[in-house]
């Protein structure tokens, strides 16, 4: 299992590595430079708005299916034929929702606007999950690996000839931003449905009540698990443009700010997509599991703990780089999310872990307590600090969710403390934070002084063996799965 994973996560970095990077710094980021902070952060706000209640699309589905389809393939028809049906009317329920509490909180014609193609795009976005969940869960990894980037390289054209092609012949305008990604979305998710449907074969939508209610019961869990994180990974910028006057503005500069720690947090989230399946299967055959997510913990972990300090120290130069406008205000909110996505990586690990072991109860009270934290000191802080305050409450609510998802993993699954491999993590910290302070005081070209400080933390990493490439290679290339 651990090959498979170490394969099929080198694959799926690779390919990701190809299109989103180009996605997220040449194409998300010139449209933020294009339309100013402003209009970006208006578009960004109500992008956020649209993603809180997008548990209503899912209600826990995509998770309970690739957990249930790891474990019983055999089902893949069956479960496909009445979840479609139950997709489409939660669909309906989430716009009316989202629409009448757009309405309700005041938003005008132009955001409604705005708001329900964004509405679309997250239907198609939550569809194709699912229907991704069913390749996953059949353990066709390579396959999910090359669908997991198809929408971005399809934005990718699309937003190409808008932004350089000049086919319009006007400027840019965030609206077609947003029309391009329901151009994408769809096409993606006409080709992910394809494929579902001839590894199904035959079947016939079905409106089975009580069978729909018996899911609906069991995934009930999952959807408050995701309510409660979408929510507090989201608010803050909802908050932003409604508490504060220059509210739009306030949000476009954290959007700036988040776009990097976005673009590598995306990297957990594939693996996390790769481990639920294998954590499912490898708990239900009692395999133990604690190698695997020794593995994993230290593959992710340690290349956050070197780009969160590589952050800190080169914040400015970094901002600079990348934007026109607020350099100065969205740095210092720029290394706070990333030393934020150092506990994301563990949510990543651990949380999944709970959630293929069933752990809902103890996820969603650890959610619910995150949740209450993040919007009080959103409330507190947004008033005197502005999007910096809002950032120190996603710092504080993730070091806080991740650490509690680690102390009941441990709890539950009796993971005896490897004292060396936390006393080696700290010292490795403490070697980058000097390399990092060192680095800065060198007279060369920032440029060259990053690079070199990223280069000394990897080979810091590789002789102190927290990446061991050698045992990695013995992995893929031994005839054990």
């Amino acid at each position: 299992m651990k090959r498979k994973f170490i394969t099929n996560l080198a694959l799926l970095l690779f390919l990701n590595l190809l299109v989103k990077p180009f996605w997220i710094f040449g194409i998300d980021r010139t449209v933020q430079n294009m339309v100013g902070a402003v209009d970006f952060g208006f578009y960004f706000s109500l992008f956020n708005f649209s993603i809180i209640l997008n548990v209503i699309l899912d209600m826990g589905i995509s998770n309970y299916n690739n957990r249930n389809i790891a474990r019983h393939s055999q089902l893949l028809s069956k479960y496909l034929s009445n979840i479609i049906v139950l997709k489409f009317i939660l669909a309906v329920a989430y716009m009316i929702i989202s629409l009448s509490l757009a309405l309700l909180i005041g938003y005008n014609m132009h955001q409604m606007h705005l708001l329900l193609f964004l509405v679309f795009n997250q239907f198609l976005i939550s569809f194709s999950l699912y229907l991704r969940s069913n390749i996953s869960g059949l353990q066709m990894f390579a396959t999910d690996s090359m669908l997991s980037v198809l929408d971005k390289a399809l934005m990718i054209i699309i937003c190409s000839l808008l932004l350089w092609g000049h086919v319009l012949g006007t400027a840019f305008k965030i609206e077609w931003f947003v029309y391009a990604q329901t151009i994408a979305y769809l096409t993606t998710t006409l080709v992910i449905l394809f494929i579902v449907l001839r590894k199904a074969g035959t079947i016939r939508l079905k409106y089975n009540f009580n069978y729909l209610r018996v899911i609906m019961k069991q995934t009930l869990p999952f959807a408050l698990l995701v309510l409660l994180m979408a929510s507090y990974n989201s608010i803050y910028s909802v908050l932003l443009e409604r508490i504060l006057v220059n509210g739009k503005e306030q949000a476009g500069i954290y959007a700036q700010a988040l776009r990097i720690p976005d673009a590598v947090t995306m990297f957990g989230f594939l693996f996390a997509g790769l481990l639920l399946p294998m954590f499912s299967r490898m708990i239900k055959m009692k395999e133990p599991v604690q190698q695997l997510i020794q593995l994993s913990t230290l593959l992710i972990i340690v290349p956050a703990i070197i780009l969160s300090f590589g952050s800190l120290f080169y914040r400015i130069q970094i901002m600079g780089l990348l934007y026109k406008e607020h350099v100065a205000v969205s740095s210092g909110i720029y290394a706070m999310l990333m030393f934020s996505f150092v506990f994301i990586t563990i949510t990543y690990i651990f949380g999944t872990l709970l959630t293929a072991n069933g752990n809902l109860k103890e996820l969603n009270i650890m959610a619910a307590t995150g949740l209450a934290v993040n919007v009080i000191l959103n409330f507190i802080l947004i008033p005197k600090y502005q999007a910096a305050g809002s950032a120190v409450a996603s710092l504080v609510t993730q070091s806080f969710t991740a650490l509690a998802q680690l102390f009941i993993a441990s709890r539950v699954f009796r993971f005896k403390v490897d004292f060396r491999l936390i006393m080696k993590l700290a010292l490795f910290t403490l070697a980058v934070v000097l390399l990092g302070y060192l680095s800065v005081q060198l007279p060369y070209h920032w440029v060259l002084r990053f690079t070199g400080f990223i280069a000394l933390c990897c080979i810091i990493a590789f002789l102190t063996r927290l990446i061991n490439l050698k045992a990695l290679y013995r992995l893929v290339w031994s005839n054990e799965g």
